[in-house]
């Protein structure tokens, strides 16, 4: 044994690693598997081999490949605001002003509680425990809403954002099941554990797995939808603050774009020929019919989740604030506030938020706001000056003025735009879901 202050060793015992501890002194003296140098704690110093003839396969699942980098759709957004204020009773008394001069602008959620019969038998299990029971109540309830929105159809592609382990898509894929040409693309910027898209290799249903962030994606350049333009439907569970708007910025400002643009193409050329010109002429009427039909984007489903997680940077609905006379700063104290909608439920917490965690750790992003409810909440120098009753109804306003600029940026561009409450506040907290269809010309 060497001391701390005694020159390392000359080199390895035989048969033993040869990684030198610095913190020890000496050399590791694991024993290494054999061809091998180093042992299994230290392996990641060995550079590893392949065999040629092996060297093709093994580079389409080997995790050091350099993977492509999708194009960036949100390079012109405004730069961010840093801000730090704290939060004082004389600003909060003026934001609280700005929200009852809204307050007749906005249009409260509708209660619509729906189900799917594709998860009927896993609600009916008594295998699951109440946390999985949870999380599959609120699945049943966005897939009732789809279908109710006539989304759940042949010829699709379904993107869902913040996919996590893909259990929205799975969902959808089983109600689906009879169902030919759809597709699913699952973006995730996060490595995931236990994913189900394993499940789907051996049926027809097309799993592609994104794993980048979701304000360097542009749609129009995944090679599934670049080769074959299908109408896209983007859906999300617990989609979290920013990335909600960064969803609908892909969506609806790169995408549907993208597409539009390309279905723009010059009138066919007139003929002499009578019949000839009769027939190009029906051809081009049934083209431009098809045409007008396509809807690059069909739907848009996302729980909305996080919004003191959101930015101005990437909100969408910045147009609806400037309008009401707010800017970042009042944006800030809005995002902030959000967090008091949840700020009475500290007490049953704890409690529910470790169950959450024994199910699935990548679903828990409908608890990150009571976290910071515990955090930031219990900081303010409001603290003792309302009530918890006074500050879940100002969070609950301020959640709604920011998803309320949501809603005016999707009807400007032509959709159909609501927010419903989807399942009870028992279930999840953060309870509503924003839906909307493109508007029908008639």
């Amino acid at each position: 044994c060497t001391t701390a202050g005694s020159a390392p060793e000359a080199g390895p015992l035989p048969g033993r690693c040869a990684f030198f501890v610095q913190r020890k002194r000496r050399f590791c003296k694991m024993i290494p598997a054999p061809g091998r140098r180093f042992c299994g704690e230290h392996g990641q110093q060995e550079v590893p081999t392949v065999y040629e003839d092996q060297l093709q396969k093994h580079l389409k699942k080997c995790n050091s490949r350099e993977k492509p980098k999708p194009v960036s759709v949100n390079s012109a957004l405004e730069s961010e605001y840093e801000l730090q204020h704290t939060l004082n009773m004389s600003f909060a008394t003026y934001v609280l002003q700005k929200q009852k001069h809204l307050k007749p602008l906005l249009k409260r959620s509708a209660f619509v509680l729906l189900s799917h019969q594709a998860l009927q038998e896993a609600l009916n299990d008594p295998k699951n425990g109440d946390s999985a029971f949870k999380h599959l109540k609120q699945q049943a309830s966005i897939l009732g809403n789809m279908e109710k929105l006539h989304l759940l159809g042949p010829g699709r592609c379904f993107v869902e954002f913040g996919a996590g382990r893909g259990k929205l898509s799975h969902w959808v894929d089983t109600a689906l099941q009879d169902v030919e040409n759809i597709q699913f693309l699952l973006v995730e910027r996060a490595t995931t554990r236990f994913k189900v898209d394993g499940k789907h290799k051996k049926r027809d249903s097309i799993f592609e797995r994104l794993q980048v962030d979701i304000q360097h994606l542009c749609l129009n350049k995944v090679p599934i939808l670049e080769k074959k333009k299908l109408p896209v439907v983007g859906i999300g569970k617990h989609l979290c603050g920013a990335a909600t708007d960064l969803a609908l910025r892909c969506l609806v400002e790169s995408y549907a774009t993208c597409c539009n643009e390309e279905n723009e193409e010059p009138a066919p050329k007139r003929t002499k020929n009578k019949a000839e010109g009769a027939s190009n002429s029906s051809n081009g009427d049934d083209n431009e019919r098809n045409k007008e039909d396509f809807k690059p984007v069909a739907g848009i489903v996302i729980a909305l989740c996080c919004h003191h997680k959101c930015d101005w940077t990437h909100y969408v609905g910045r147009e609806f604030f400037r309008s009401a006379g707010l800017g970042p700063v009042e944006f800030h104290y809005f995002q902030r506030m959000s967090s008091w909608a949840t700020c009475g439920m500290r007490g049953t917490i704890t409690k529910a938020s470790t169950n959450e965690e024994s199910e699935d750790h990548t679903n828990n992003t409908e608890d990150h706001d009571q976290t910071y409810s515990k955090t930031e909440a219990g900081s303010d120098a409001l603290q003792g000056l309302l009530t918890v009753e006074e500050r879940k109804q100002i969070g609950s306003l301020c959640k709604l003025v920011i998803d309320h600029g949501r809603i005016r940026y999707l009807q400007h561009r032509g959709y159909k735009a609501a927010l419903q409450y989807y399942t009870d506040s028992s279930v999840s907290l953060e309870n509503v879901l924003l839906t909307a269809v493109p508007e029908t010309t008639s």
